[in-house]
C-alpha cells in the first residue's frame, strides 16, 4: 500500500463536507470514499473526521493535516499545469491585500481572472497589517514601499502617487505649512501608517487628535475641516478636482510609491501566481491613474 493512498480521497471529502458530495466528485461509490479515509486513519493511527448521521467534521489533527494534503494535491495539479500545453491556472489561490487597494482595485482585477478561468477558485483576505505570507499559505500579496522579506520575491506592478493635503476652511483657519516645520504645529489626520513621506526619502511621524485605519475615513475627517491628511492620490484626485480638498506642501511631495506582487519563490513558476501578476501588471496602473488627480505624475510602472 502506498503511502499516498487515501489522501486524495481525504481532501476532497473534507473540502466537499459529505461522503455523498465527494464521491460524485471523485468518481467514486460512497464506499470506497469510506473505506479509503478508514484506512487511511488506521494507518496514521489518529482520527482525521467526526462522523455523525447528519454531519461530517474535521478532526483538530485532520484539520492540521488537511492543511498539508489540500497544499499538496494542489501542487501536483500546478506541476502538471505548468509542462501543459496550456499551462492554465487551476486550484485555488489566496491572495492577501489592504484594504483600500484591494476593495478598489485589486479584487475587480482578481475577479475578472477568476472568471476567465474557471478551473481555478480564489480567496481574497484584505488586510491592513502585513502578514506572513508564508505561514499564512498566502499564494500572493500586493504590497506597498520597500520589500524586506528576502524568502518572497517581489515584481512591481504598479506606482502609486502620495499627496498631502486640507480642506480649505481648514487651511484659512490654520494656515498653510510651508515645510516640515510648519507641519508640526498643525493637527495630522493618521492612517495606518505611523509615518509620512516625502522628497528625498524623509520620513515625518504627524500627530493628531484623529486616526483611523480606513483611508475613507481619514479623507473624511479631511473634508469636514479636522486637519492635514497624507493619502494615496486614487482617495483624493476628485475632491482634488471638486476644490473640497487642495495639497499642501508640492514642493516636498514624495516619490511616486511602488507597488508589488510578492509571493513565495517555490511559487514563483506556478501558471496560477505568473499569469495573475502580469494581469495585475498590465491593468492595475490605468486603474490607478483613472482615479488620480490630474496632478499626478507621470511616471508609470
Amino acid at each position: 500500500m502506498s503511502a499516498w493512498d487515501g489522501i486524495e480521497e481525504f481532501v476532497i471529502v473534507s473540502q466537499a463536507g459529505s461522503f455523498t458530495a465527494a464521491a460524485e466528485k471523485f468518481g467514486a461509490s460512497v464506499t470506497h470514499m469510506s473505506r479509503a479515509i478508514a484506512r487511511l486513519e488506521a494507518r496514521l493511527q489518529v482520527q482525521l473526521l467526526h462522523r455523525t448521521t447528519r454531519s461530517l467534521r474535521l478532526t483538530d489533527t485532520g484539520r492540521l493535516f488537511f492543511d498539508h494534503c489540500s497544499r499538496i494535491v494542489e501542487e501536483r495539479e500546478e506541476a502538471i499545469a505548468a509542462i501543459s500545453v496550456q499551462g492554465e491556472p487551476r486550484g485555488h489561490l489566496r491572495l492577501t491585500c489592504s484594504y483600500a487597494l484591494g476593495e478598489k482595485f485589486v479584487a475587480p482585477l482578481v475577479r475578472d481572472f477568476a472568471l476567465a478561468y474557471p478551473a481555478l477558485s480564489v480567496t481574497v483576505d484584505l488586510d491592513n497589517d502585513v502578514v506572513d505570507i508564508i505561514r499564512g499559505g498566502y499564494d500572493l500579496a500586493i504590497r506597498t514601499g520597500h520589500l524586506e522579506d528576502s524568502r518572497l520575491i517581489g515584481t512591481r506592478i504598479a506606482l502609486r502617487a502620495l499627496i498631502t493635503a486640507a480642506a480649505p476652511a481648514y487651511l484659512h483657519r490654520r494656515g498653510k505649512p510651508a515645510d516640515l516645520a510648519d507641519l508640526r504645529a498643525h493637527d495630522c489626520l493618521l492612517g495606518s501608517s505611523g509615518q509620512w513621506q516625502f522628497a528625498d526619502g524623509v520620513k515625518f511621524r504627524p500627530k493628531g487628535r484623529w486616526q483611523c485605519n480606513s483611508g475613507s475615513a481619514v479623507l473624511d475627517a479631511a473634508i469636514a475641516g479636522m486637519g492635514i491628511c497624507q493619502l494615496p492620490a486614487f482617495y483624493l484626485g476628485r475632491q482634488l478636482e471638486k476644490g473640497t480638498l487642495e495639497t499642501v506642501l508640492d514642493d516636498l511631495k514624495p516619490a511616486d510609491e511602488p507597488i508589488w506582487a510578492v509571493y513565495p519563490q517555490r511559487r514563483h513558476l506556478s501558471p496560477k501566481v505568473s499569469l495573475l501578476v502580469a494581469h495585475l501588471r498590465t491593468q492595475l496602473q490605468p486603474m490607478l491613474d483613472r482615479d488620480d488627480s490630474p496632478r499626478r505624475s507621470t511616471a508609470t510602472a
